[in-house]
């Protein structure tokens, strides 16, 4: 969620290695196939073999991070948590966001308190001013909220183009979502909202909660009701449990 935080060149361009080669073997397969059936078929299983198990990873991670269990999350993302450069400080800000994207705002602070303060703190200014956009508004401050999403859109864009749309459009969903829970969604905002939680499972929750907020407050009750639809059984402790039962008492159909 930072640029400091963007893989190597090197291992980018080695992640599109199995797309670029599937793609072209599906090419060649369709080709053969029209002259030479068997070879054909055997590129096509040969381009499945390559491109369904990542599919599929991608698949289940997405179903996990919406799924609203967040001890789920936190297990998926053990090993890489582990892994990620400078772990003392990092680890707890992810684990945080992760905590806050689910409405835990007690247990993300006290992940928080972990993490340890210097130069890379500093420089993870993105993670923090997306955690306490999150925060703030949980906390029933989301006037606090649109000023930190407001200093996230300040920042200044990474170079990488596998970076600069996705953080340009969680940066401006995170304005969107405090505008929400302030009452003063702006025109795109819920467009922005329903876009941000298709593009970023992590806060599908919140941006779909936010955009049944911003659905009645624009007198569209039933569009409400159709995001709260398929919401998990939140715990006491997150504020998604609060959000739901105050805006499904609101989203019905007149």
């Amino acid at each position: 969620m930072t640029p400091d935080t963007e893989p190597p060149l090197l291992e980018r361009a080695l992640s599109w290695v199995p797309f670029v080669v599937s793609a072209a073997l599906v090419a060649t397969a369709v080709d053969l196939a029209m002259r030479r059936p068997t070879l054909g078929l055997v590129l096509a299983e040969l381009s499945l073999v390559l491109l369904v198990p990542q599919l599929l990873q991608r698949r289940r991670l997405r179903r996990v991070l919406r799924s609203g269990d967040v001890d789920a999350v936190l297990s998926a993302w053990e090993s890489s948590v582990e892994r990620v450069p400078h772990p003392e400080t990092m680890a707890p800000l992810i684990t945080a966001t992760a905590l806050a994207a689910h409405g835990l705002g007690e247990r993300a602070r006290r992940a928080l308190d972990l993490a340890r303060r210097g130069p890379v703190w500093e420089a993870a200014i993105e993670q923090r001013l997306v955690l306490d956009t999150l925060l703030s508004v949980f906390d029933g401050d989301p006037e606090r909220g649109i000023a930190s999403a407001a200093a996230l859109e300040r920042l200044p864009l990474p170079s990488s183009p596998f970076l600069r749309s996705r953080v340009a459009g969680l940066r401006s969903a995170m304005g969107a979502f405090a505008r929400a829970f302030a009452h003063r969604t702006a025109a795109g905002d819920l467009t922005t909202l329903k876009s941000a939680a298709r593009q970023n499972p992590l806060v599908y929750w919140a941006m779909r909660y936010a955009a049944a907020v911003a659905s009645i407050d624009g007198g569209e009750p039933r569009e409400a009701a159709r995001l709260l639809r398929g919401a998990p059984h939140w715990p006491r402790d997150s504020a998604f449990a609060a959000f739901h039962e105050e805006i499904a008492a609101h989203a019905v159909a007149p």
